[in-house]
């Protein structure tokens, strides 16, 4: 009989963030599909109390924490002794938990500890005669797997966006607080401070409703012969604003500045979404003055709703990669979008 245990660290009010939720519905969905599964919480932090009381009604049977002060910080060494801690203290066999940066540091070190095996990046998570399998995606998700293992206990952390957030009645929850001693060497490693772009200069929201991908024909010569970078960045970081959107862009327009050729000041290598970079989970998708080929639509493999915008009706996008293609200039098209957003209109 398999012992899951849904493993999260809290934030730094003890709430659980949306990675967690959706980890949480993927163990319960898993424990309930094995039958004679045991559920288990297992929660690590500064405080826990809260986030336990927000799950309470998940269906675990029991809610464990390691939780104080050396626990609010993201810390290798610290984490890891909580999570052995936890994972003993639970008899778990199988480990479900979000592959936030903070548990893919240290799921694999923890794995190897205690003699189990480690699967990050998971999609999907299934069971059938009792044998539990994965699902994850290769070589820039073309390819997708399946993958069973015969180690306990089995680390899975599941990437945010593939599973539905858990939802029910918070509650209150009986917290059983593990006790876990660090040594001094442990402790070495503290978090300073942190810092981050302004709200308006941040350009990648993981969370937003809408994926603004930007192609290369922003920076080429407009319909009059000239550039016009500098309004191409404009409408762009308008549009950013008052959508709270991410953005993203093809290797092709990150990669122009190396072939001496103007580019969007505000775009980095992390903005790359499509075969040399991520893959980002949006409810919807505009892509601008992009071909549309396959490196670039890789990325956009789990966006739910993909339109675009290209002056040419033969491109990429209107081969069925797009399920609304708008042939037109993106220039004028992103202008009446951003005038309608600042009056107020969808």
């Amino acid at each position: 009989m398999e012992t899951v245990l849904f493993l999260a660290h809290t934030e730094s009010d003890g709430s659980l963030g949306k990675p967690a939720l959706e980890a949480l519905g993927a163990a319960r969905a898993l424990a309930l599909t094995l039958g004679d599964a045991k559920l288990a919480a297992g929660l690590v932090g500064e405080q826990v109390q809260p986030a336990a009381d927000v799950i309470a009604a998940s269906g675990a049977a029991r809610f464990l924490a390691v939780a104080g002060a050396a626990f609010g910080q993201s810390r290798y060494a610290s984490d890891a002794a909580a999570i052995e801690a936890l994972c003993k203290a639970s008899q778990a066999t199988l480990v479900i938990a979000p592959a936030t940066a903070r548990w893919n540091r240290v799921a694999a070190g923890v794995a190897q500890r205690l003699g189990g095996g480690v699967d990050t990046h998971v999609s999907g998570i299934a069971a059938s005669g009792g044998a539990v399998s994965v699902s994850r995606w290769y070589y820039r998700q073309r390819l997708e797997a399946v993958l069973q293992r015969p180690q306990r206990p089995w680390f899975i952390l599941v990437d945010p966006g593939s599973h539905a957030p858990y939802e029910g009645e918070a509650g209150a929850a009986t917290v059983e607080l593990i006790p876990v001693e660090l040594s001094e060497s442990c402790k070495r490693t503290s978090v300073a401070g942190i810092r981050q772009p302004a709200a308006d200069a941040q350009t990648i929201r993981t969370g937003a409703a809408l994926l603004f991908v930007a192609g290369a024909g922003w920076t080429k010569k407009q319909a009059d012969g000239q550039l016009h970078v500098k309004d191409a960045e404009k409408l762009i970081l308008d549009c950013l604003r008052l959508t709270r959107g991410s953005l993203g862009s093809s290797k092709s327009l990150v990669e122009l500045s190396g072939e001496g050729q103007a580019v969007l000041g505000f775009l980095s290598h992390l903005n790359q979404i499509g075969q040399t970079g991520s893959s980002p989970r949006h409810p919807k998708g505009l892509a601008t003055c992009c071909h549309g080929e396959e490196p670039h639509t890789v990325g956009w493999r789990f966006i739910n709703e993909r339109r675009a915008i290209n002056l040419d009706p033969n491109c990429g996008w209107a081969r069925g990669k797009a399920d609304v293609l708008y042939v037109a200039d993106a220039f004028a098209v992103m202008a009446k979008v951003n005038e309608l957003l600042e009056a107020g209109r969808p």
